[in-house]
């Protein structure tokens, strides 16, 4: 009876396991309520590293939580929002900012949407430029003669060549 209820412990602590790991360490949550959500908000800005399409609040890898854990250090030692996300972008770079800062470095990054955007219209507008027929309605770049010769053909006149 014994084992039994050993083995049934063992299970549960098996299945309880992973779902503690997914909600966060409550030893590494802060005391204080309004210091731990300050430290959630820097961390949803922050880039796991590891899995890189995901904040260090929402990500299990093990640098992940080192820097959850760096990001708390900072919180309780009372820095700023700012201090605390300069803290861990000096030391990991561009890349562990969610939102890059605006830089000569990263302004391309930033434009390309409006690039791609103002190149569509462009390229878009040179295309109905390019199939409008000129004022008389005939194509554009006919000379004289081809112009004759083609309302010849529109009224059924025949093609023959009078040239």
């Amino acid at each position: 009876m014994m084992a039994l209820r050993a083995l049934a412990l063992l299970l549960a602590l098996a299945v309880a396991g992973p779902a503690s790991a997914a909600v966060g360490d409550p030893a590494m949550q802060l005391p204080d309520p309004v210091q731990e959500e300050r430290a959630r908000e820097i961390g949803r800005e922050l880039r796991c590293l590891v899995c890189q399409n995901q904040s260090i609040e929402d990500s299990d890898a093990e640098l992940a939580r080192d820097l959850r854990r760096i990001v708390r250090e900072q919180v309780s030692a009372g820095r700023s929002d700012a201090e605390v996300k300069g803290f861990v972008h000096e030391r990991y770079g561009d890349f562990v900012l969610l939102r890059p800062r605006f830089t000569a470095a990263t302004a391309l990054l930033w434009a390309t949407p409006a690039l791609a955007l103002l190149a569509g219209a462009l390229i878009f507008r040179a295309g109905r430029r390019g199939a409008r027929p000129d004022a008389a309605g005939a194509p554009a770049g006919l000379t004289e003669a081809e112009r004759a010769r083609l309302a010849r053909l529109e009224s059924g006149g025949g093609g023959g060549s009078a040239a």
